[in-house]
């Protein structure tokens, strides 16, 4: 009996993915130099390029 192909392939992660999480938004901000530890919220985090 075969898979089906929604179940994906053996190998994954190869695929750029275009949303990041919210710990990786915050880890981009950091290098960006526009993430205060005080200042800034977790919620509400302004966009991000995707360059994790």
């Amino acid at each position: 009996m075969s898979r089906h192909p929604s179940f994906g392939k053996a190998i994954k992660g190869g695929k750029k993915r275009n949303v990041l999480k919210r710990f990786e938004r915050i880890a981009v901000l950091k290098k960006l130099g526009r993430w205060t530890k005080g200042k800034n919220k977790v919620t509400g985090l302004p966009k991000t390029p995707a360059i994790p």
